[in-house]
């Protein structure tokens, strides 16, 4: 008598169905916090929203503040995940460029594509931030990274091009005026297109930071 033929564990299959399963649970978070807002939305009706278990939920994500954390990173990167600054193909772009115009223009689309994900999300968990002391770190968190990658940025640009002001002040300038709330005044509110957004940015840092 032949033995029982073992199947093969599928890891791939496997991971590819865990993935497709937080998906599932990103996309039912963010479209709850946008329509209920952060405070009003339950764990229970995002597993709900999602398909899945309550239990499925807290293992793929963690609790709410880390769901937070995942959605904010993910429309940060653009993808499935955090991805690391420096990592990513437009800072790569950026550190590549030759001339400060360039990097400009890179840098400019990349927060138009980075603020659309953004400022929607953002507009629903800042209310809930002062009675959420994990979310409130959070946030102030990831504006303190932004921060520090202007400086990156800033410095990028002082290394092929005399700037109008110094780095620090190129920093704040950028910091300031690339925050998803500029966008969700500019183009939520008064009706301007995402591309008008962009070349509003790279004209403006054009003129502020570049000589004439």
């Amino acid at each position: 008598m032949q033995p029982p033929v073992k199947r093969r564990y599928d890891a791939s299959r496997r991971r590819q169905a865990a993935e497709r399963t937080r998906a599932a649970i990103l996309d039912a978070a963010r479209q709850l916090f946008t329509d209920r807002g952060y405070a009003a939305t339950s764990m229970t009706a995002i597993a709900e929203r999602a398909g899945v278990a309550l239990d499925t939920v807290y293992a793929s994500v963690g609790r709410k503040p880390e769901l937070a954390r995942l959605l904010i990173e993910t429309a940060i990167s653009g993808t499935g995940g955090a991805v690391p600054a420096e990592e990513r193909d437009y800072v790569r772009a950026i550190q590549a460029a030759g001339d400060a115009e360039a990097k400009i223009t890179i840098y400019a689309s990349a927060i138009r594509a980075i603020a659309a994900r953004m400022a929607p999300l953002l507009a629903t968990l800042q209310p809930a931030a002062p009675a959420e002391p994990a979310l409130a770190a959070l946030l102030q968190e990831i504006s303190g990274r932004r921060r520090a990658n202007m400086r990156r940025f800033a410095a990028d640009l002082a290394a092929v091009a005399t700037l109008r002001v110094s780095v620090d002040e190129a920093a704040d300038i950028v910091w300031a005026t690339n925050a998803p709330e500029l966008y969700q005044l500019l183009v939520a509110q008064c009706g301007w297109t995402p591309q008008h957004y962009e070349q509003f940015l790279a004209d403006l840092w054009r003129r502020m930071l570049l000589p004439g």
